[in-house]
């Protein structure tokens, strides 16, 4: 039904389209006589273009799983406390962005960081195509600041790693052996009220043929937290799986650089001056406050047109 409506919406898009293609040719007949009509010609001339900009964008859309909800997963990197810090505004940004744009939002797990932010923080995003467009976001970002943890007012530079991973609706995808998941449950931290503090309802997963751990600790009832740890665990796999088919076509290509999410993709700079600027794309913002107010769409659009036409933005 999803996919139905998906289709359904694509479709009237494109009568809207044609529709106001024939309407255009009217008033350009009718501008003839009418010079005034001028103006709105050019008016709906620029929505029809914002239209079809926002159809190719789709076009890029089209993998296996970009349809698909998305799960983020932010690790602090190196720069200590300011790591840490980055880490919890960068989850910030993306929940603010998810709102922005209609998509329901949840904050799956974090682990606070020892005096401020967090070293590592899970989110859902659910919505048609979150994972399609937010999968440009995976990568080391950098932030360059003056610290507000550092008494000498120095600037500092520190760096977090996103993942951005396709959420499963279905089993088939991942084989997972019972067997091979070690189940822990312990008291979930932080805020949560007295059912929280004093109940085992957090939980651990390790899945012991890869060393990947999973953990979920934001619902009351262990048994919501041990379901949604268990979609995550099979999203990783899939992550996994996903890494290795793109790394063995990247070596019978002849290319011999890893598609991982070591890379840079973005700096954030706000001091000297503020500016955003992607690494891939060159898409830049001079309001770095807006970015991590969740205005994200010049990147993700940037980087949407980049897989579109790869060679025009490399030029």
């Amino acid at each position: 039904m999803r996919r139905l409506g998906e289709l359904k919406s694509t479709v009237e898009t494109w009568d809207r389209i044609t529709r106001s293609s024939d309407d255009l040719t009217v008033l350009l007949e009718m501008s003839e006589e009418e010079p005034e009509l001028l103006e709105e010609l050019e008016t709906e001339l620029n929505a029809i273009r914002d239209q079809l900009d926002a159809l190719e964008l789709q076009s890029a859309l089209d993998g296996p799983h970009d349809g698909s909800n998305a799960i983020l997963v932010i690790h602090s990197g190196e720069g200590g406390i300011d790591a840490q810090d980055w880490a919890s505004m960068l989850a910030r940004m993306y929940l603010r962005w998810g709102d922005r744009r209609g998509f329901k939002t949840d904050l799956l797990d974090s682990t606070d960081g020892e005096e401020a932010g967090v070293k590592n923080a899970t989110i859902e995003v659910k919505g048609a195509n979150a994972y399609g467009m937010l999968k440009g976001e995976g990568g080391s970002h950098r932030l360059v600041r003056i610290s507000p943890f550092d008494s000498a007012h120095r600037r500092h530079t520190a760096f977090a790693l996103v993942e951005v991973i396709p959420e499963i609706e279905n089993d088939t995808e991942i084989d997972l052996k019972p067997d091979d998941v070690r189940v822990d449950t312990y008291r979930s931290s932080g805020a949560g009220g007295q059912h929280v503090n004093k109940t085992d309802s957090a939980v651990r997963l390790t899945h012991l043929p890869t060393g990947i751990v999973v953990t979920c600790q934001n619902e009351r009832s262990q048994t919501q937290n041990r379901e949604t740890a268990y979609k995550i665990l099979r999203s990783r796999l899939l992550e996994l799986k996903l890494k290795a088919e793109a790394e063995e076509r990247s070596e019978l290509k002849g290319n011999l650089t890893a598609a991982g999410f070591g890379s840079r993709i973005r700096s954030y700079v706000i001091h000297p001056y503020t500016q955003v600027t992607d690494h891939r794309t060159e898409a830049s913002v001079g309001d770095a406050q807006a970015v991590l107010d969740g205005g994200l769409d010049p990147f993700i659009d940037a980087y949407l047109h980049f897989l579109i036409t790869p060679e025009e933005v490399a030029s």
